[in-house]
């Protein structure tokens, strides 16, 4: 029997990237809940989420969720969530929120996971103590490189080709270079490695870039914080220290929520 009604409060965060839809349902809104259930299912397959995985949860109290897919897929994602008696909210970027503030020339149309991506990381950088700047990087299907003032600020950022995009626009793009994926050298001598490597290292040269303008502008070193399902890939070929978060978005969603649906929240 499906549970259509809350047990006891809870909330449910979703991340709808390109490729996949990531959830999490926690025990309240707000961060530092205890995590009751988590999960990720690739786009084509979300239709099968009411039957499983979400068929075994407790009806959520509150949903939150990014989605950069586009209309069509979160359409699809409300219409598994008909299970429970829940409206969903999605995030859309502002001028500000939870602290950060946007910086962007048309801030609604800054991608909802970037904006919720900075607001995690800001969060997570004045729990580790004195405000500082930070670059914030999300490795996914597009690759975005975020500047971030010691005072929440976000100053701007970068979107470049993920790492199967560049090798996807090469393979079209001349001919004989179909081949398997290689490993990232210093000296790549053959051709897979040379396109491995050459990804690879467009992306830390665009990140090193950022830290510098932000390391300038700020007149500060940089906290630097990555992100995304393929943020272990680039961690090794960094120029410089960074730390590692599997789900910062989630943490933007909670403080978020915690605003939203809190005591006291309109």
């Amino acid at each position: 029997m499906r549970p259509n009604f809350p047990l006891f409060m809870t909330f449910l965060a979703l991340d709808i990237g390109n490729t996949r839809l990531k959830w999490a349902q926690y025990r309240a809104a707000h961060p530092g809940a205890a995590l009751l259930a988590q999960g990720a299912e690739f786009l084509e397959n979300i239709d099968k989420l009411p039957d499983g995985a979400w068929s075994r949860l407790p009806a959520p109290t509150h949903v939150l969720g990014s989605v950069v897919a586009g209309d069509a897929v979160k359409r699809r994602v409300e219409l598994q969530m008909e299970l429970w008696d829940v409206t969903p909210q999605w995030v859309v970027a502002s001028d500000s929120e939870a602290g950060v503030r946007n910086g962007y020339d048309h801030p609604t149309r800054l991608g909802a996971d970037r904006w919720v991506a900075i607001i995690g990381a800001y969060h997570r950088m004045l729990a580790q103590g004195a405000p500082r700047p930070m670059v914030v990087v999300m490795v996914g299907t597009a690759v975005t490189v975020e500047a971030v003032s010691a005072d929440g600020r976000f100053l701007g950022g970068m979107i470049i080709p993920g790492h199967g995009i560049m090798l996807r626009a090469l393979e079209s793009g001349t001919a004989g270079l179909h081949v398997p994926t290689g490993e990232v050298r210093p000296f790549p001598t053959n051709t897979s490695d040379a396109l491995t490597s050459g990804g690879t290292y467009a992306i830390a040269g665009a990140v090193e870039c950022m830290v510098q303008h932000v390391r300038s502008h700020c007149g500060g070193e940089p906290l630097c914080i990555m992100t995304g399902g393929a943020g272990w890939k680039m961690a090794p070929s960094m120029t410089r220290p960074f730390e590692l978060v599997d789900n910062l978005i989630f943490d933007g969603l909670l403080h978020m929520a915690a605003l939203r649906f809190g005591p006291g929240s309109p």
